[in-house]
């Protein structure tokens, strides 16, 4: 029997990229999705992979939805948490609003998603957990404070609960992607695109949603099983920790 995985934001971008790399795998996956039901749909349609919506930042609607996809596809052996937005402002003018809204998606909805799965993994000696972090987590990011703390703060989730749950068989590993090329950052004026933000990679490009999936797919695997507390970095040479 197919592991089932989860991933979070797993119908647009890079969680699309992931969600159709691991149904390559072998495994049989759900997608969550916020609110784009039109693109949720689309890519339902397209790749065959069950959807479901809920907001991560509400706890009772991971567990009612994890609930949900565990009863369809079976208990959930492998764990993504890609789902994040973003709020972007220089601090002395960035609103409570801004802030709480990209700590609440973006850092308590690992809380959120975790809590609910991670009994069952212990139970069944076997569980994968990767978090989406993000460069900007390791580095800082200027006009990015509520953002970056957010995504620091899921290398410190990871490290604690890999060592809490490694001797039952459950690993905990996190990526940190650099400047991918998604609808978002292609959307980026050439000028600046070239100017200002290729010069900064080594390997003079973009990275692609596709490489990013690659990684999380490594870390999914059975056989990964001696890698946990990881934090694997996927920046063209951008940053190196």
């Amino acid at each position: 029997m197919a592991r089932v995985a989860l991933v979070t934001g797993g119908s647009r971008g890079i969680g699309a990229a992931i969600s159709q790399a691991l149904k390559e795998a072998g495994y049989s996956v759900a997608a969550n999705y916020a609110g784009n039901d039109e693109a949720a749909a689309k890519f339902k349609a397209e790749t065959g992979i069950a959807v479901y919506k809920w907001d991560v930042s509400d706890f009772a609607a991971c567990a009612a939805g994890v609930a949900q996809v565990e009863k369809d596809l079976g208990p959930i052996d492998v764990l993504v948490n890609n789902a994040g937005i973003t709020r972007d402002g220089f601090f002395h003018k960035l609103k409570l609003e801004q802030w709480q809204a990209v700590i609440n998606t973006n850092l308590n909805s690992l809380f959120n998603m975790c809590r609910p799965v991670i009994e069952g993994m212990r139970e069944r000696g076997f569980g994968r957990i990767v978090c989406i972090s993000s460069i900007n987590g390791q580095k800082g990011q200027a006009g990015q404070t509520n953002y970056s703390a957010a995504k620091a703060g899921e290398l410190g989730f990871i490290k604690a609960l890999a060592q809490e749950n490694a001797s039952k068989g459950i690993t905990v590993n996190a990526i940190c992607p650099g400047y991918i090329g998604t609808e978002m950052v292609r959307a980026v004026p050439q000028e600046v695109l070239e100017k200002r933000i290729l010069p900064l990679i080594p390997a003079g490009r973009l990275g692609e949603p596709e490489e990013i999936a690659r990684c999380v797919a490594f870390l999914a695997a059975d056989g990964s099983g001696f890698i946990t507390g990881s934090t694997l970095s996927a920046n063209g040479g951008q940053y190196m920790i």
